[in-house]
């Protein structure tokens, strides 16, 4: 079997941090029981390009008991849990090409190596394979079925490519999913960002000015989160809808520019580029901490840092003290990379219970179609999104109403008024 990993002999630590985590997985584990009594993914080959953290190892055994072939490789450099990879190989005898602070060139090296099983399913986190396959490995695409994207930074690029008539293949918006954004973007990064920028800082948040750079729903989670450590929240955005939002949440909005002066912990949740520039960087407090939460190393514009250093160090783990050419310090976060998995260990698996059952329920769907999806990138089927809100309620003990029969003839009725 061909793989990847930093070291093999990490796989009972990882082993056991898997077991863990699976158990505040409820609904992924009765999927995975379905799975493994009706094999709906029998000789489906999965190429995924994910997170390799514990939670993810989950969904990679979800897939193997519906019978599908898998390989796995990260989807950011800083992510990979090292004992989780080898887990995987060591005990579940999935092909992963994942190893944390890989360059580059190793790291678009293992989504090829992903590549070259030749899936029939994509599933992204980022869009990175997708991508490479088409811009790189295009002889491929018409063996591809079908894919699915967890992130907004991903989902963004996938409507880019399919506004432009380049993507060649439908996939589905995972993170579109209510039971996907509305938990894993607001709880789950919200919850994880905070943990991962007080593992490596360890500084009291209460009473600082921490800025958050995007409102949509994982920089509300951040917001709420940080609010209720005590600190001063910020926000800036350029949506007059989402910046009007957080006013009436009780946030004092400005611009970057300003915020840049007064803050003393930022942030990033954008999925956009240049977000905390050169001339923010100059302005901004000595000793400020600068990290980012989105998908992508590309929201602090560390290269315009770099102009304006004149020395830098790590000064501890995860994080690295720019020395500006005034004299100020300031302190980058995980090397700009999601602070949530580079700096700990990304969402709570119960959160990524949902999430997860999505990607599986999605695939599921796709492969069981008579027909092809055209080309195009879609939500979650209604019925799956609800199908998981039931089966989370359910593990959390939880019942609901139904509507009665009048009810339900009232709803679909057009005659009935005042």
């Amino acid at each position: 079997m061909e793989y990847e990993i930093k070291d093999i002999d990490l796989a009972e630590e990882g082993k056991l941090r898997i077991e863990w985590a699976n158990q505040s997985m409820p609904v992924l584990n009765r999927i995975k029981a379905r799975f493994e009594q009706e094999r709906p993914l029998e000789g489906v080959r999965v190429g995924a390009c994910l997170h390799v953290t514990t939670e993810t190892a989950s969904l990679m055994k979800t897939l193997q008991a519906g019978g599908a072939e898998i390989r796995l490789c990260a989807s950011n450099p800083l992510s990979t849990q090292d004992d989780v990879a080898a887990s995987l190989v060591k005990h579940d005898m999935i092909p992963t090409f994942a190893i944390k602070g890989e360059d580059r060139d190793k790291y678009y090296g293992h989504i090829n190596s992903v590549l070259d099983f030749r899936p029939h399913f994509t599933m992204d986190d980022g869009a990175d394979l997708i991508s490479t396959l088409h811009s790189g490995r295009s002889e491929l695409l018409d063996g591809v079925r079908g894919g699915t994207e967890e992130t907004t930074t991903g989902i963004i690029r996938l409507r880019s490519m399919a506004a432009n008539g380049i993507l060649k293949y439908p996939v589905i918006a995972v993170n579109d999913a209510k039971t996907k954004h509305f938990f894993d973007n607001r709880y789950g990064t919200g919850q994880s960002t905070i943990d991962g920028i007080i593992r490596a800082t360890n500084r009291l948040l209460a009473g600082s000015q921490f800025v958050v750079c995007g409102y949509g729903w994982c920089g509300k989670g951040v917001a709420m989160r940080a609010r209720g450590m005590g600190a001063n929240v910020i926000v800036c955005e350029v949506d007059p809808l989402k910046a009007l939002e957080a006013v009436m949440d009780g946030f004092r909005v400005l611009p970057i520019e300003e915020a840049a002066k007064i803050g003393d912990i930022f942030c990033t949740l954008t999925g956009n580029t240049n977000v905390i520039r050169k001339e923010h960087f100059e302005s901004m407090k000595d000793g400020a901490i600068v990290s980012n939460s989105g998908h992508f190393n590309v929201e602090l514009d560390l290269e315009g840092l770099a102009s304006i250093t004149d020395s830098k160090r790590q000064i501890r783990p995860f994080i690295e003290e720019y020395l500006l050419r005034n004299g100020k310090r300031i302190n980058v976060l995980g090397e700009g990379r999601l602070v949530n998995l580079a700096a700990a260990e990304g969402h709570p698996s119960s959160v990524m219970d949902m999430s997860f059952a999505n990607q599986a329920l999605s695939i599921e769907y796709m492969v069981k179609r008579n027909e092809p999806l055209p080309i195009d990138v879609y939500p979650v089927p209604e019925e799956i999104d609800k199908e998981i809100a039931r089966e989370k309620l359910f593990s959390m003990g939880v019942t609901i109403d139904t509507l009665t029969d009048q009810q339900r003839e009232y709803m679909n009725s057009w005659a009935m008024g005042t």
